[in-house]
């Protein structure tokens, strides 16, 4: 196949030294495979998209940060009948994390949260005491990289009231409880491709922060996840992740129980490198999935959802 390997213009900011650059990885996976890759740039308005028979979604890591071109640019794939993977509507769906009560409603079991919408003041007082929480974390609804996410007190939030009160002028926001087994054991991400189980990291932060991303001194360690663990995962991917190349899964174990932290199915790190065989199962995923994209509306049970 020919196809194009997306990622945006800004990439190099979320790289580690201590990390393989997976896209490279990818690239030389698919090619050994026998595929023609270009690697494109999702903003570029200079490409003609029509000439790949299959655009795969890799690292538009800065999509959040000018969502509503990015929302553009996959109506003009849908409007061309240019298959997308992860598929077009899947996409949309998780790009703003309002997705979590969704499935909430649905009855999974999900880090407590509580929408924060554009417009409204931040009342931390009130977040708190609903919370039942000491320490609170406040993120947008559309975000990446920890982008203005904040791990705040009580009275840290009060001081931050106004600032975030401003922010909530622009966008909409979510607040969670912050869970101390984040520190103490780990958020495990499993790693899905063409809707089966690959592999599996558990991430823990460095001493002293909240934040597990690698680049901002996160580890990694890949691991065998607890059977109920992936069994709660596998349940998440039959019911939301229909049709998808890939996805991750990354939540975290309180009381026994698994809580989905998010169900990441656009640009996620996919910590191929951590188990080998993992590059022959995303590239057969790919061959297998990439005749059924024509039609990207029905292969997700959001279909029909409009963001």
């Amino acid at each position: 196949m020919h196809l194009a390997l997306v990622t945006c213009a800004s990439r190099a900011q979320y790289a580690a030294d201590t990390v393989e650059d997976e896209d490279v990885l990818l690239e030389r996976a698919l090619r050994t495979h026998g595929h023609q890759v270009s690697v494109v740039v999702w903003s570029d308005e200079t490409v003609a998209w029509d000439q790949y028979e299959v655009v795969v979604l890799k690292s538009p890591w800065d999509y959040f940060d000018r969502v509503a071109e990015f929302y553009q640019w996959l109506d003009r794939l849908q409007e061309q009948n240019i298959p997308l993977l992860n598929p077009v509507a899947t996409v949309r769906w998780n790009a703003d994390k309002r997705y979590l009560l969704e499935m909430q409603e649905a009855g999974v079991p999900i880090v407590p949260t509580r929408w924060l919408a554009q417009g409204t003041q931040f009342s931390p007082a009130a977040l708190f005491a609903e919370l039942q929480t000491e320490q609170l974390i406040v993120k947008p609804a559309v975000s990446g990289g920890a982008k203005n996410t904040f791990s705040l007190t009580l009275a840290q939030a009060t001081e931050q009231a106004a600032h975030i009160t401003a922010l909530l002028t622009e966008e909409d926001f979510l607040a969670q409880p912050f869970l101390p087994e984040i520190q103490t054991q780990g958020e495990w991400s499993l790693v899905y491709l063409g809707g089966s189980y690959s592999h599996c990291v558990l991430k823990l932060p460095k001493s002293g922060d909240f934040r597990v991303q690698h680049y901002l001194g996160g580890s990694i360690a890949p691991t065998t996840p607890p059977a109920a663990v992936q069994q709660a995962a596998d349940a998440i991917m039959q019911r939301f992740a229909a049709g998808c190349l890939y996805a991750r899964v990354d939540g975290v174990v309180v009381n026994g129980e698994f809580l989905l932290m998010e169900l990441e199915l656009i640009e996620p790190f996919l910590y191929l490198d951590s188990a080998p065989d993992s590059w022959a199962r995303y590239v057969q995923a790919l061959e297998q999935l990439a005749p059924k994209t024509h039609s990207p509306q029905s292969l997700h049970p959001h279909s029909g959802t409009a963001r």
